[in-house]
């Protein structure tokens, strides 16, 4: 493909699409092939900010007052529209951020599917009947929504991120200022029309382009917005969840992760290299789960090294687009240069880098940000592999010398978002689940991937403790309200 601009986007502010008022844009383009760009996406400022939080605030008022299963009657139609175009959504995912057609495809799928669980929330108990002590007395409670409420979403999933945060803020009657990630602008602005489509009412969802450091912090720091909900790095986390209290706004973060897989001694090995390359490859390990520390069990160490740089060996990098592809490009430069730091970082401190990272020598591959799966042995806990996020792909083998120096390598890590063990031993698997440091813990299964149903979140340095996803959601964007009633 040439360099064409296929397509200008906007802002979405009060139900209207609108220009940026600075009349600035950037060129997002294809990580696979930099020659192809994908589309102008605004480079807003604070004026578009403050007209979006405006919005919002004017609608809160009717949409809070809409009956819950009104507003999910909203979510089931943005969810109809969603499914005639997952096609033209995962394409230019892949397009943009480089994730694989099918992946692509499936992250829709998956944002479908939580709109309409979401729609379904409409219809559920919000509180419960409690005796009082004056029995002519009525006591009960329920919930309230925050108000406006800002949603900063990533790159990595441009889809089902936003709409995890979006669907529950906009069923229990907030109203939102969505700001995507810049990278994945063009995406977003795909979901957005679906939400438009579905007739939802002018003000209630808005969508404002621009860079982190100016649009993500002015709505952090903005007055009208009583609730913050971000997906990002540590680094700025932090900083969202510091500014958001120091005003007394409710904040929900979920960051980074380094993931641990430990595979016992008793594991299926062909099953445990497979979860293996799976959480941490997939996605090119753009994922907060991604698997990052592979802890092995000194017993059957070499036979799983052996057997998984054989699998990685296997593993075609391409063009997301090709169905024969298995991983595509880092998503932009600066997470391609990040993936090279960390990989010059592990040899420089000794680690043994196994197979990857070499340059690529295919003439298409030269054209985008490509890396070939990087496995490096001989990892010890105290290195940075061992220690920092990589967010690519790249899995550091460590070598336990039995299941419980396993254990305490997998919680030696600022963070706790989720960990996964192959064993057959039940005892084992008990114990992994009430001794590891994580969120989310899986059993003969890929760190990778939660289902939306459940509760999502980490612990330590991975978020700020509160949860995601499932019937969770509601105590993050609602407030409990007592009610006492005396005839």
């Amino acid at each position: 493909m040439g360099r064409e601009v296929q397509v200008t986007i906007e802002n979405y502010i009060n139900g209207e699409w609108c220009k940026p008022v600075s009349e600035k844009y950037i060129v997002n383009k294809n990580p696979a092939n930099l020659a192809e760009e994908v589309g102008n996406v605004p480079d807003s400022n604070e004026q578009d900010l403050d007209a979006a939080v405006a919005a919002a605030s004017g609608a809160r008022k009717a949409w809070r007052s809409m009956a819950g299963a009104e507003r999910g009657n909203f979510l089931y139609k943005v969810a109809s529209i969603m499914e005639q175009n997952v096609d033209i959504i995962g394409t230019m995912m892949t397009r943009e951020m480089g994730k694989t057609l099918g992946e692509a495809k499936g992250e829709v799928l998956r944002g479908i599917a939580i709109l309409k669980y979401y729609a379904g929330e409409g219809m559920r108990p919000v509180g419960d009947v409690i005796p009082a002590t004056d029995p002519t007395a009525l006591m009960y409670t329920t919930r309230v929504p925050l108000g406006v409420v800002g949603v900063i979403s990533p790159w990595n999933f441009p889809v089902a991120i936003p709409i995890w945060k979006i669907a529950p803020a906009l069923i229990y009657g907030n109203t939102v200022v969505w700001k995507p990630a810049r990278e994945t602008a063009v995406t977003a602005s795909l979901v957005m029309k679906c939400f438009h489509e579905a007739g939802l009412p002018a003000g209630v969802l808005n969508m404002v382009i621009g860079e982190g450091k100016l649009i993500g912090q002015k709505l952090t720091e903005h007055r009208q917005v009583q609730g913050i909900t971000f997906t990002g790095s540590n680094a700025v986390g932090k900083v969202v969840g510091q500014t958001a209290a120091a005003r007394g706004a409710k904040y929900q973060l979920e960051m980074g992760g380094k993931n641990p897989i430990i595979i016992a001694a008793d594991a299926d090995l062909e099953l445990a290299v497979e979860a293996t390359i799976s959480g941490g490859l997939r996605s090119t390990g753009q994922k907060c789960t991604a698997t990052s520390r592979v802890i092995v069990v000194r017993d059957i160490y070499e036979s799983f090294r052996e057997l998984l740089i054989e699998r990685v060996k296997q593993l075609k990098v391409g063009n997301g687009l090709d169905g024969d592809t298995w991983l595509g490009p880092c998503a932009n430069q600066k997470q391609y240069e990040t993936v090279q730091h960390y990989i010059e970082k592990g040899i420089a401190e000794g680690a043994e880098l196994v197979i990857g990272g070499e340059p690529q020598q295919e003439a298409s591959l030269q054209q985008g940000y490509f890396v070939a799966p990087v496995v490096f042995d001989q990892v010890t806990s105290r290195m940075t592999i061992a220690q920092e996020e990589v967010f690519g792909p790249v899995l550091a083998l460590i070598k336990a010398d039995s299941f419980e120096e396993a254990i305490s390598l997998a919680n030696d890590t600022q963070y706790g978002l989720s960990a996964s063990i192959y064993t057959k031993n039940i005892a084992q698997a008990l114990a992994f689940i009430n001794e590891t440091e994580a969120g989310l813990v899986r059993v003969n299964a890929e760190t990778a991937g939660v289902e939306l149903q459940a509760p999502f979140g980490g612990l330590k340095n991975s978020s700020s403790h509160s949860r995601e996803q499932g019937q969770a959601a509601i105590e993050f964007y609602t407030a409990i309200k007592t009610v006492f009633i005396k005839p």
